[in-house]
C-alpha cells in the first residue's frame, strides 16, 4: 500500500514510525513532516487544509490510504471531501467524517450528544454574546475554580480555568464581545469544574464494531506540579497505574458504549480513533472532551505499545471489519519526556541545531517541531523531541527517557522533570 500522513507534529512521527515496520507498506509520504518522518518516508511540502493540492498528489502518487493525524482537516470534510470525489472514493480515509467529527470541533455539540445519551460530565451552560448577561449570573451560581471553554477549534488553548469570579466574568466578556478565540469563542461553553485525576482512554471505531487501546496520561501544564501556562503536553505515561480492568470496564460501560452506540442512534457514522478525554472523580469516570484523533503527547507513548500491524488496523477500521483483528498490546509500559523551546508556549526561538539524537540508545526520539537546515537538524517549534522508552513499569520507563534526553542538546532546552508525579512515580532527575 501506498500511504499519506498528514501532520507535521509528534503524533504524526510516531505514526510514521509504525506504519512504516508494516509487511503491506510499500510507500509512505508525509505531509509536511518534519526532520524525523523524513527517516521514515518522504515528506511533501502540502498543507493538511489544502484539500486540492492533495488531491493532485494522492492521484499522481498512486496513494491508498490517507491517515489524518490534526483535527483540523477531519472538522473541515476531508472524509467528505474524498467520499464525495469519483477521482477519490475508492482511497481509504482513516479519520472520521465531517458530522463526526463535530465531537472535537464544538464543545456545545459535543456537550448535548453525551446528556443526550446520559455520558456522565460536567454539568454547564452555552452562552452568546446576546447572552453574556446571563452568563455572567451563571458564573455566580458556580464555585471556583470556573471552568470555560471556546466552542471552537483553538488549537489547543481555548480552555480557561479560573479562581477569581471578577476575572471569569471578564474572560468571558473578551471571548465573545473581543473575540479572544476569534470565531471558535463565537460560543462559549461554561462547565462545572470537577475534581480529580485526569486520564484518556482511546477506541478504534468502524462505525459498527470498536476496539478499545491503552490508557495514558498526558501533563498539560509548563512547571512542575502542573503549575503555569498550558502547553501542548510536555510528557505522558501508559498505562495509567489506576487504570485498572476493573475501572476501564466502568469506562466502557459507562462511557465508550454508550458514546458509539449513541452515534448509531443519531445517524453519525463515526469511523477512525476516538479520544475519550476522562477524570476519575472518587473512582467514576467522566467525561471531559471527546477528540477525534490521537492526542499528542499521548500518541508517543500509546502507539509504541500497540503491536498489530497498525496498517492492518486501519485497513480493518475503513473496511468495517475490526471485529476479525486481534488487537495485540505490549504489555510494558511506556513514557514520554518532552524537550521544549526556552519561552514556550509563549515566544521562543527557531533555528537552534539539535545534536545528540544518535545517543539516545533504546529510547525512541520522536520529532515534534523541526527541521532540516541543509546537513543540521534544528528547532522548529515549541515542542521539539518527545523522548520515549519502554519499561517494566512507570519508573523504569520514565528513569531511561530522562536519562536519554539529557543527551539532546539544543540551545534554550527545557523540560519537566516529575512526569508521573501525581500517580506516586519517584524518579531521581538531576
Amino acid at each position: 500500500m501506498n500511504v499519506l500522513i498528514l501532520g507535521g507534529g509528534g503524533r504524526e512521527h510516531a505514526l510514521a514510525w509504525k506504519i512504516a515496520q508494516s509487511q503491506k507498506l510499500d510507500k509512505l509520504f508525509i505531509a509536511p513532516g518534519n526532520a524525523g518522518t523524513s527517516n521514515e518516508g518522504t515528506n511533501i511540502n502540502l498543507k493538511p487544509t489544502d484539500f486540492e493540492s492533495i488531491k493532485t498528489f494522492v492521484l499522481a502518487s498512486d496513494i491508498d490510504m490517507v491517515v489524518v493525524g490534526p483535527e483540523d482537516p477531519l472538522v473541515n470534510g476531508i472524509h467528505d471531501y474524498f467520499d464525495d470525489n469519483d477521482e477519490l472514493n475508492h482511497v481509504k480515509i482513516f479519520g472520521p467524517k465531517a458530522e463526526g467529527a463535530q465531537l472535537e470541533g464544538s464543545k456545545e455539540f459535543a456537550k448535548k450528544f453525551m446528556v443526550r445519551h446520559n455520558i456522565p460530565t460536567a454539568m454547564y451552560q452555552s452562552f452568546t454574546l446576546d447572552s453574556l448577561k446571563e452568563g455572567h449570573a451563571f458564573l455566580e451560581t458556580l464555585s471556583p475554580p470556573y471552568v470555560l471553554k471556546a466552542d471552537g477549534l483553538a488549537a489547543g488553548k481555548g480552555v480557561l480555568i479560573l479562581d477569581d469570579l471578577e476575572n471569569a466574568k471578564v474572560e468571558l466578556t473578551n471571548m465573545l464581545e473581543s473575540e479572544k478565540f476569534g470565531d471558535a469563542s463565537s460560543v462559549v461553553v461554561i462547565e462545572e469544574f470537577l475534581e480529580g485525576i485526569e486520564l484518556s482512554v482511546f477506541a478504534l471505531s468502524d462505525g459498527i464494531n470498536y476496539k478499545i487501546l491503552p490508557s495514558a496520561k498526558d501533563y498539560k501544564r509548563i512547571g512542575e506540579g502542573d503549575t503555569g501556562l498550558n502547553t501542548g503536553g510536555m510528557g505522558a505515561v501508559s498505562p495509567v497505574p489506576f487504570a485498572d480492568a476493573a475501572f476501564i470496564s466502568k469506562v466502557e460501560d459507562l462511557v465508550i458504549r454508550p458514546t458509539f452506540e449513541g452515534l448509531q442512534q443519531d445517524g453519525i457514522e463515526y469511523t477512525g480513533l476516538l479520544y475519550f478525554g476522562l477524570i476519575n472523580v472518587a473512582g467514576e469516570p467522566k467525561v471531559i472532551e471527546y477528540n477525534i484523533r490521537f492526542g499528542d503527547p499521548e500518541a508517543e507513548v500509546v502507539i509504541p505499545r500497540i503491536g498489530t500491524d497498525l496498517l492492518d488496523l486501519f485497513e480493518a477500521v475503513c473496511d468495517q471489519r475490526l471485529s476479525e483483528i486481534d488487537l495485540a498490546i505490549d504489555g510494558s509500559a511506556t513514557a514520554t519526556v518532552m524537550l521544549v523551546s526556552q519561552g514556550y508556549p509563549g515566544n521562543y526561538e527557531k533555528g537552534k541545531e539539535i545534536s545528540g539524537l544518535g545517543d539516545t540508545g533504546e529510547s525512541i526520539a520522536f520529532h515534534a517541531g523541526t527541521k532540516m537546515d541543509e546537513d543540521k537538524i534544528v528547532t522548529n517549534g515549541g515542542r521539539v523531541i518527545a523522548v520515549t522508552s519502554f519499561g517494566a513499569n512507570i519508573e523504569e520507563a520514565l528513569a531511561t527517557s530522562y536519562t536519554n534526553a539529557e543527551r539532546i542538546k539544543f540551545e534554550g532546552k527545557a523540560l519537566r522533570k516529575d512526569i508521573g508525579y501525581d500517580l506516586k512515580v519517584e524518579i531521581q532527575t538531576e
